[in-house]
């Protein structure tokens, strides 16, 4: 199971913490944590689903204490359309520089991105379970994205 699943669990890891070392003490305890729940797995749905999850709340609960949820929607950065092409923004970037790039995030961005880029979360979802308002997921998605498109520019440039 830990050979089967180990790679796509550290993955989700890696997204939300902010270093490798904390990706590994998150994915070490969210192991754990699988092992310890194995018996309430339902055979309902997909067993990579349900450890998935579990990685995610995880990853999730070690940051909801810290951190403090931007409320104020800056004027200067324009809101991202629902309709935006979220899978391929990034597409020209390989997947080890963009989880560094996303492990710079601020927290508070990391997570509405990652909800909503990779766990494909709606704003309603994310503002439910990370108990902001849809707007300020709204707004903090869009916040990282332009963060990310900086980085990424300046990388550009840089190769140029």
């Amino acid at each position: 199971m830990y050979r089967r699943f180990s790679a796509v669990l550290f993955s989700i890891c890696q997204r939300y913490s902010d270093s490798y070392e904390n990706a590994q003490d998150t994915f070490q305890e969210g192991f754990i944590l699988i092992f310890k729940k194995i018996g309430q797995f339902s055979f309902s749905g997909s067993v990579e689903g349900w450890m998935k999850r579990i990685m995610v709340n995880l990853n999730l609960e070690k940051h909801r204490n810290k951190e403090v949820w931007l409320t104020e929607i800056e004027e200067n950065i324009p809101l991202i359309d629902e309709g935006e092409d979220k899978e391929n923004e990034f597409h020209n970037v390989g997947y080890d520089d963009l989880i560094g790039y996303i492990q710079r995030l601020p927290p508070q961005y990391r997570q509405v991105f990652n909800l909503y880029v990779f766990e494909e979360y709606s704003h309603n979802e994310i503002a439910e379970h990370l108990k902001i308002s849809p707007g300020t997921s709204k707004s903090n998605l869009s916040r990282a994205r332009e963060l990310l498109r900086k980085e990424l520019t300046k990388i550009k440039h840089k190769a140029e």
